[in-house]
């Protein structure tokens, strides 16, 4: 997992780089959306008000699941 993340984040990285050479910043892409910073940041704390608590919900399954699996696996067995 902490691979995926790494290669998105490189990833981001290198867009970010292509679209900061041709000049498009995140003021003027907003602005272009007509999108104001402020209306964009209480969009993204309505989407994490909504996603967290189904996150955490589904947390409470998995998790457990994932450790008894995870504790019950015969010796010597990779998970890869």
């Amino acid at each position: 997992m902490l691979h995926t993340v790494v290669k998105i984040a490189v990833a981001s990285l290198i867009v970010g780089t292509v679209l900061a050479h041709f000049g498009i910043t995140l003021d003027a892409l907003t602005k272009e959306l007509g999108v104001s910073p402020e209306r964009l940041e209480q969009m993204v704390r309505s989407a994490v008000a909504v996603v967290l608590p189904n996150l955490l919900l589904g947390a409470l399954i998995i998790v457990p699941l994932w450790a008894l699996i995870y504790i019950l696996r015969p010796p010597g067995q990779s998970s890869e």
